[in-house]
């Protein structure tokens, strides 16, 4: 009887390890497939010259919370069927949208296509590392959930304090807070996908989108406060 025990167990944890591989795959091509709608809605924006904060900047803040978050709702609802990944994408094109505003504004000073390409390489190579960490560390990483979760309520509240405020050193530790944050966020998400923690690859999708998406935005702000150069 115990080597038909041992069997099974073995059989159950090779069918595991599949699924596990199956998830992280399906996530990483539904992570490259969101980026298509991201960079439309980005060309868009910058093109209709679209500015969501063009008013209060609370109150577009707040709507902007709002509509990030109702697609986030209807994605888990949906997550088990076509209809996910269609939402999945609408969000991203909400987002391309979202990032044409700093897009634009990064591409008045003269160095601005560069500064996007070093942001945009410096966030591939967080990803690449992370994904790199997540494979080699065998230690469970679900204790850092709650830690980083406090830490981007904590970062959401000092960017709405700084709306109010707007103190330049206080936006640019926020960013580099958000840089490091999201990038812990993104090597916890991984290694969730890869220890099983994660089992539905939209939602997996939609929370590294999220980190790379946020790491990408505070990067680039970093980059024009530092290095960028004016005519």
């Amino acid at each position: 009887m115990q080597p038909q025990f041992q069997m099974s167990t073995g059989s159950a944890s090779q069918e595991r390890s599949v699924q596990q591989n199956r998830v992280l795959r399906n996530t990483y091509l539904l992570l490259a497939l969101s980026m298509i709608p991201t960079a439309i809605g980005a060309l868009v924006g910058i093109k209709m010259g679209f500015s969501f904060f063009a008013g209060s900047p609370m109150v577009s803040f707040l709507l902007f919370l709002g509509i990030a978050f109702g697609f986030m709702w209807g994605i888990e609802k949906t997550k088990h069927s076509s209809m996910g990944v269609a939402l999945l994408l609408g969000f991203t094109f909400f987002m391309g949208l979202m990032l044409s505003r700093i897009l634009s504004f990064a591409l008045g000073f003269s160095n601005g296509g560069s500064l996007i390409f070093m942001a945009a390489a410096g966030t591939a190579g967080a990803f690449f590392a992370m994904s790199f960490l997540a494979t080699v560390i065998k230690t469970d990483l679900s204790y850092l959930g709650k830690f980083l979760f406090i830490g981007v309520i904590v970062l959401l509240v000092a960017s709405l304090a700084n709306i109010f405020f707007q103190i330049p050193a206080l936006a640019l530790t926020i960013s580099a807070v958000a840089v490091m944050l999201f990038s812990a966020y993104l090597l916890y998400d991984i290694k969730r996908i890869i220890d099983g923690g994660e089992d539905n690859y939209i939602t997996a999708t939609l929370a590294v989108y999220l980190d790379i998406y946020n790491i990408f935005v505070n990067l680039l702000n970093l980059l024009m406060a530092f290095a960028g150069e004016r005519d």
